[in-house]
């Protein structure tokens, strides 16, 4: 891996993202990382099964460990990451987490309190005495900052203190933010989840998680989760994602000043009534006008029908803008208002998107006499 001689904590996360997971600098040897496609290794030597490691996994995990400030474990998805996090609260425990935390997150903490296997206190994250009373006795907080999809902000810091205070751990959802704008470790956060499938990876062609820990403790029992549970990662998606992370830095500048154009601009839109933007990223969430109705939700689905530019589709993170209205997902939580369209923010011309976004915007309004415009 890296040339320990070069010391990446001294670098910008912008160089990071290009020079951490590379092969060390011998002559005639490989620039890039390479793709290694093997099952099994030979004897005495430190992996014995590619179940238990890859040297492609472990580029990508130098360089996002590098990025976050800790170790990380990939696996085979976002949801696997999570799944590897819970596995940490004992038989019975409970989790506090935020009641509009992402869909996959918060089915399976409804799933697993039906079950019995964990109790669930749903909070407002935003509310950090609120948090912290819920924390009492609590095993694990899972925070999200910004919140997937009303993008709420959380103070990190203040509630991994009341948690702390409480004896739980925390993990945090870094997703939408990415360690180019947020390192939650540095709040104290005991382990990063990444949907490495969005921001990371950046381009719509790869399944992937992951998990960041600065305790060796939770490193190794994250390791020994997905070692158990075979929720590894395709050496081949692992590779995809490390060059995917290598222009990281200048998605995220591009996209996100993309969504602050455009959030300033929806503001003013008549077909908007309100903007969920939480000031940095490349998220922006909007309540179409219509309200918390059947007409609301109409009229945000013409609005993702209309967009030639825009791309109709249930992901983000990817170099191409995409939308979708939330509450056609069955398991997204009844917080979330039907009319709410979820914007991931591309790098596409800002103008190019306005166009076709404002075009959808109006073909979406409601005629004078009622009747969806045309």
């Amino acid at each position: 891996m890296t040339d320990h001689a070069t010391n990446l904590t001294l670098l910008s996360p912008a160089t990071r993202t290009v020079v951490a997971g590379r092969e060390p600098r011998i002559p005639g040897g490989s620039v890039g990382s390479p793709l290694v496609l093997t099952s099994t290794y030979h004897a005495d030597g430190e992996v014995v099964y590619a179940r238990a490691g890859n040297p492609t996994w472990s580029a990508l995990e130098e360089a996002l460990g590098s990025l976050e400030g800790g170790v990380a474990t990939a696996f085979a998805s976002g949801m696997a990451a999570a799944d590897a996090v819970l596995s940490l609260v004992p038989l019975g425990g409970t989790v506090v987490a935020p009641g509009g935390a992402y869909n996959g997150v918060v089915g399976t903490l409804r799933q697993r309190a039906e079950r019995g296997e964990l109790v669930v206190r749903f909070v407002d994250i935003t509310d950090p005495a609120a948090v912290g009373a819920a924390c009492a006795g609590a095993d694990l907080l899972w925070v999200e900052s910004p919140t997937n999809p009303l993008l709420q902000v959380a103070d990190i810091a203040a509630l991994t203190a009341a948690a702390h205070e409480a004896g739980a751990l925390v993990a945090c959802d870094n997703t939408f933010a990415t360690p180019i704008l947020q390192r939650p470790l540095d709040d104290g956060v005991d382990v990063v989840v990444h949907s490495v499938t969005k921001y990371l990876a950046g381009h719509s062609d790869v399944l992937l998680g992951a998990c960041v820990a600065r305790d060796d403790d939770v490193t190794a029992r994250l390791r020994h989760h997905r070692l158990l549970r075979g929720a590894i990662p395709g050496p081949h998606e692992t590779w995809l994602a490390l060059r995917g992370m290598r222009t990281l830095a200048l998605r995220v500048k591009r996209a996100s000043a993309n969504a602050a154009d455009l959030a300033a601009r929806l503001a003013t839109h008549p077909g908007v009534e309100r903007v969920r933007y939480p000031g940095f990223g490349a998220m922006v969430s909007v309540d179409i006008a219509g309200g918390d109705t059947e007409a609301g939700a109409a009229a945000a689905e013409r609005v993702c029908a209309a967009t030639q530019l825009w791309v109709h589709s249930t992901s983000l993170g990817g170099v191409e803008s995409q939308l979708e209205r939330r509450r056609r997902q069955s398991l997204e939580p009844q917080s979330t208002p039907v009319n709410l369209i979820r914007l991931s923010v591309g790098i596409e011309d800002v103008e190019d998107l306005w166009q076709d976004l404002s075009r959808a915007l109006d073909a979406a309004r409601p005629a004078e006499d009622g009747s969806p415009a045309r």
